[in-house]
C-alpha cells in the first residue's frame, strides 16, 4: 500500500465534500415513512408533530359494522417540505384498517405486497437502458405503534414484526405514553425488548454517530428504544412559550419535553441524525436481499413472467420488452396524431363548406342587384332614345319653317319664355 503523503501547499480537493453537498442540496432528498398500527393510537397526530405541519386532518373512527366489513388499505401521500434551503420530498404511507378486524389473519399481506412492489418498481427502473431519472419510492422506515397496555406485546404485533423485519427498518413506538406511569413505561419497554429478542425479531439498530460535535452530544439515546411518545395537534402556551402539548385536569403533557416522553429522541434520531443511515440500510441490506432473490430466479431464455412484466426475464428479454413498449408507444402516438389530423381535416372541410355556401349566397345577391341595375339602365336608354327622336324631329320641323330653334322659341313666346314642356323637348 502506498504511503499517505501530506502536501505542503493547497491543491483544492479538500472541497470535494462541499461539491457533493451542493449537488445533493440542488437535487433534493427523498424519504418514505410508513406508519402501522391500530386505529386510535395517534399515528397521524405523531406525523404532524414530527414535521411541525398538518400532514393529516382529523379523521372519524369507524363503527363496529364498518370494522367488520373494512379491509386493510395502503394510502400514500407525498408532500414537499423546505427547511434552510433543503428540499425534502416526504412520502407518508398510512395503513388504515390494520388490526381493526375480528379476524386479523394475514392482515400484514397488503403491507408486505406494497413494500415488495416498491422494490420491484425500483429494480425495474434500475434494469432499464435509460436510468437517468429513478425515483426512490422504497419504504425507508416503518414506525410500528404498540398499544399502551403495559403488559406485553400482542400476538399480532409479534407476527407483524417477524414477517417484515427483513424487508423494512422497523422502529417500535409505544403510542400514547402519557397513559402510563414512569414505572409502568420502563417495565413495558423491558418486556417489549425481551419478547423481541425471544422471537428473533431484528428491529432497526441506531448506530453511534462517532462525532464529537456539541450539537449531537445528547442525541444518542438508544436506551430509550422502544420510544414512548406523545403526539398533539394542539398548541398551548406553557410558561410564556407556545408548544405542542396535551392538557389534562392534572397538568400538561409536553410533547417536546424529554422528561415527559421520548418524542424528542425519536425525532432527532429519525430525522436529524439517522435519516441517511435509514436510506443506506434500506438500499444496502433490504433492497439487495430482495434483488438477489429476484436475480437468482432469472435464467436466460426463461419464459416465466411475474406480475411485473420486466421481472423474471433475462436481460435480452428485458431489452426486447422495452423495444416492444417503445414500439407500442410510437404506434399509439401515431394513431393519436392521425386522429387529430382527421379531426382537423373534418373541421377544415366544414369551414370550407360554410364559406362556399356564404359565397354562393353573396353571388346570388350580387347577380340580382346587377340584373336590377341592368333593367334600370335599359329603361333609361329607351327613354333617352325616345327623347332624342323627339328632339331630332323638332329640329327638322324648325329648319323647314326657316327659323332657328332660338328664334322659334322667341316667336312662340312673345316675352322670351318657352313653355316648360316644349323646353324640355328642345333641350
Amino acid at each position: 500500500m502506498a504511503e499517505v503523503k501530506k502536501l505542503d501547499g493547497y491543491v483544492g480537493f479538500a472541497n470535494l465534500p462541499n461539491q457533493i453537498f451542493r449537488k445533493s442540496v440542488k437535487k433534493g432528498f427523498e424519504f418514505t415513512l410508513m406508519v402501522v398500527g391500530e386505529s386510535g393510537l395517534g399515528k397521524s397526530t405523531l406525523l404532524n408533530s414530527l414535521f411541525l405541519t398538518d400532514l393529516y386532518t382529523s379523521a372519524t373512527f369507524p363503527t363496529t359494522e364498518e370494522k367488520l366489513s373494512k379491509t386493510i388499505e395502503v394510502q400514500a401521500s407525498t408532500v414537499t417540505l423546505k427547511e434552510g434551503g433543503v428540499t425534502l420530498r416526504l412520502t407518508c404511507v398510512d395503513t388504515p384498517g390494520f388490526g381493526d378486524a375480528v379476524d386479523n389473519t394475514d392482515c400484514w399481506s397488503p403491507i408486505n405486497s406494497y413494500i415488495e412492489s416498491k422494490f420491484e418498481e425500483y429494480l425495474n427502473e434500475e434494469s432499464r437502458v435509460n436510468r437517468s431519472a429513478i425515483v426512490d419510492n422504497r419504504v425507508h422506515c416503518c414506525l410500528y405503534f404498540i398499544a399502551p397496555n403495559g403488559h406485553c406485546l400482542k400476538p399480532l404485533d409479534i407476527e407483524f414484526m417477524r414477517r417484515l423485519h427483513d424487508k423494512v427498518n422497523i422502529v417500535p413506538v409505544i403510542a400514547k405514553a402519557d397513559s402510563l406511569t414512569a414505572e409502568e413505561c420502563q417495565n413495558f419497554k423491558k418486556q417489549i425488548l425481551n419478547e423481541i429478542g425471544a422471537n428473533k425479531i431484528g428491529i432497526y439498530q441506531f448506530p453511534d454517530l462517532g462525532v464529537d460535535d456539541e450539537d449531537f452530544k445528547d442525541v444518542s439515546m438508544t436506551d430509550r428504544i422502544p420510544f414512548a411518545v406523545v403526539g398533539s395537534n394542539t398548541v398551548v402556551e406553557v410558561g410564556g412559550k407556545k408548544l405542542r402539548a396535551r392538557v389534562y385536569p392534572w397538568g400538561v403533557a409536553e410533547v417536546e419535553n424529554s422528561e415527559h416522553c421520548d418524542f424528542v429522541a425519536l425525532r432527532n434520531m429519525l430525522i436529524r441524525t439517522h435519516m441517511q443511515d435509514l436510506k443506506d440500510v434500506t438500499n444496502d441490506v433490504h433492497y439487495e436481499n430482495f434483488r438477489c432473490k429476484r436475480l437468482a430466479t432469472v435464467t436466460v431464455g426463461s419464459p416465466t413472467v411475474t406480475s411485473n412484466k420486466s421481472l423474471g426475464l433475462s436481460p435480452l428479454e428485458q431489452l426486447e420488452e422495452e423495444k416492444h413498449e417503445r414500439e407500442s408507444k410510437i404506434s399509439k402516438t401515431e394513431s393519436e396524431m392521425e386522429q387529430v389530423f382527421e379531426t382537423k381535416v373534418k373541421e377544415k372541410r366544414k369551414k370550407l363548406k360554410e364559406m362556399e355556401a356564404e359565397f354562393s349566397k353573396k353571388h346570388e345577391q350580387s347577380c340580382r342587384q346587377l340584373e336590377l341595375q341592368r333593367r334600370e339602365l335599359d329603361e333609361k336608354r329607351q327613354r333617352f332614345t325616345k327623347d332624342k327622336e323627339v328632339f331630332m324631329e323638332h329640329n327638322q320641323n324648325s329648319a323647314i319653317d326657316g327659323h332657328t330653334p332660338n328664334q322659334h322659341a322667341k316667336t312662340i313666346d312673345g316675352h322670351g319664355k318657352l313653355d316648360k314642356k316644349k323646353k324640355k323637348g328642345l333641350f
